[in-house]
């Protein structure tokens, strides 16, 4: 007798047991599960699209409930606490204590290895500071604007309406209001949940100009004039990169264009909406350059900055050298880092483009101070900032202040459970599914975004103390230290190179930046051979 083929065993043995339950009345109760599991079998058994289950029909499904349970279990029971990405489940364990207020001290000292490249450290002093204030905060805009900012040092990045719920981004804005520090509205523009609590925003304008969109998708000058105008609108930051998807523009499809997200972002609902990888109103520095200086004017005079991940270093002196010959620039640079985070992205852009955060701001920070730009311009931070000592080290490689974007989702209770893209977040966080929001109490979570920013900025405060400083900004390179090998480190400034005030003006060729800056022209982004 030919052996039965194991493809045929699952359905024949579902279909005996539902017989042997409708025959043996005390067991005809399985009958709710044995009929279920049966017509699926059969289902699975005869289609033709996957392989594993018409072979193996029903256990084949198997597979794709542990891949959905993956993540949970990664998490909880395969990972250490110093493993996971992108954030560790230590990192995520300090944002939601200092976010509920829990203790949020550490046992038994660190559980880094000290002698190996993932530990890096800030000198402390012998005599800690006994002058530093209760606060700080960085005013942005002094010199050119008419309503300079004065900015917390820690902030909401840019996060979407669309990319979050409306009841994250109403829970980010009030804890935002409570805290007194600023929220960055993300491309996505300006939505009634930003709106309603009243909180500081910085209003992202990304290629799609969203919020200040004309119908053939370019800049509309009174729309952005009318939103801007809004005294919630602390700041204006115009995107040229993201470090997540560098270089990439974006398609919403317009089945996700809802009322709400139309109205928000300023397009018809239901109709597909492109935002182009360059931005249509300019193609040089120069061009840039002077679109800031009509945002900034069209705003009243609040600050307007420029937010960018790092490519190619010669763009970067093509800026600075854009700045000389007009005497225009940005209030502000936002630094995005390659390991900057998004609800989607092309995996081979998140892996595979885009510099680092340390690289990259130090090549802005390089370009400003060599250029004698760096009083006129402040640096912002973005990319895996979620604690203080993370702050410090920005710090000491010339921040003005920081930015958080998954920390802050930390404090509303994400879980890193890596849904974003599908809109299935469990906790109502990057969905727009409103029963999947029903579990996010913007009066709970509000104040905990509150307490995760003040606890953080405690930290960096308590970090500057014990260096003997009396404020952040007096952190240098030479502070901080990493590890070269098990055997030996040395402090940042002999590590990196850091450019002296004004090189770039007087001697380029002797500096290791001499061939970006040769390269660079201000009248082209294009590198010049």
């Amino acid at each position: 007798m030919e052996k039965l083929p194991f493809r045929y065993i699952i359905p024949v043995l579902l279909y005996a047991l539902v017989a042997i339950a409708g025959l043996w009345e005390p067991a005809r109760w399985l009958l709710w599960i044995l009929v279920p599991a049966l017509l699926v079998a059969v289902w699975d058994f005869s289609q033709e699209k996957h392989t594993l289950r018409r072979n193996y029909p029903l256990i084949a499904r198997i597979r794709w409930i542990m891949e959905d349970l993956r993540p949970f279990a990664q998490s909880y029971v395969v990972e250490g606490d110093l493993e996971g990405r992108p954030f560790s489940h230590q990192a995520r364990a300090l944002v939601y204590a200092r976010a509920k207020g829990d203790l949020d001290s550490h046992p038994m000292g660190t559980e880094l290895d000290v002698y190996s490249d993932e530990y890096e450290w800030v000198g402390h002093s012998i005599a800690p500071s006994s002058t530093a204030p209760e606060e700080w905060r960085v005013t942005v805009g002094e010199n050119t604007c008419a309503k300079p900012y004065s900015s917390s040092l820690l902030n909401i990045s840019a996060m979407s309406f669309g990319s979050l719920s409306g009841r994250a981004i109403e829970a980010l804005n009030a804890g935002a209001k409570e805290g007194n520090f600023a929220h960055n509205t993300g491309e996505g523009s300006i939505s009634k949940y930003h709106r309603k609590p009243g909180g500081d925003l910085i209003w992202e304008l990304g290629s799609g100009y969203f919020g200040a969109r004309a119908k053939d998708g370019r800049f509309d000058p009174d729309q952005f004039k009318e939103n801007a105008a809004s005294d919630q609108v602390k700041m204006i930051e115009l995107k040229l990169s993201q470090g997540a998807k560098p270089g990439h523009g974006g398609v919403l499809p317009g089945a996700k264009v809802t009322k709400e997200i139309a109205e928000a972002r300023g397009v018809p609902v239901g109709e597909t909406v492109t935002s182009p990888a360059a931005h249509p109103e300019f193609d040089t520095p120069i061009e840039m350059l002077e679109f800031v200086t009509r945002l900034r004017e069209l705003s009243g005079g609040k600050p307007v900055g420029i937010k960018l991940c790092v490519g190619l270093p010669h763009e970067i002196f093509a800026v600075g050298k854009a700045m000389l010959e007009t005497g225009m620039h940005p209030d502000f640079i936002t630094v995005d880092g390659a390991e900057g985070g998004t609800g989607a992205a092309p995996l081979e852009l998140s892996n595979s483009v885009g510099m680092p955060l340390r690289e990259g701001q130090i090549f802005v920070r390089n370009m400003l101070v060599g250029t004698g730009l760096r009083d006129k311009v402040k640096i912002a931070t973005s990319g895996k900032i979620h604690s203080g000592a993370q702050m410090a080290k920005s710090f000491a490689l010339g921040a003005d202040w920081c930015n958080a974007a998954r920390p802050f989702m930390f404090s509303l209770g994400c879980v890193q459970s890596m849904n974003c893209h599908k809109g299935t977040c469990p906790t109502g966080i990057a969905t727009q599914e409103e029963w999947r929001q029903r579990g996010l109490i913007v009066e709970d979570k509000a104040p905990r975004v509150a307490r995760f920013q003040r606890q953080t900025l405690h930290s960096l405060r308590e970090i500057t103390i014990a260096m003997g400083l009396d404020k952040p900004w007096d952190m240098k390179p030479l502070d901080m230290r990493e590890r070269i090998n098990g055997a030996r480190s040395d402090a940042f400034d002999k590590i990196y190179y850091f450019a002296e005030p004004g090189v770039l003006l007087d001697k380029p060729s002797s500096t290791p930046l001499a061939r970006h800056w040769e390269a660079a022209r201000a009248d082209s982004f294009r590198r010049h051979a």
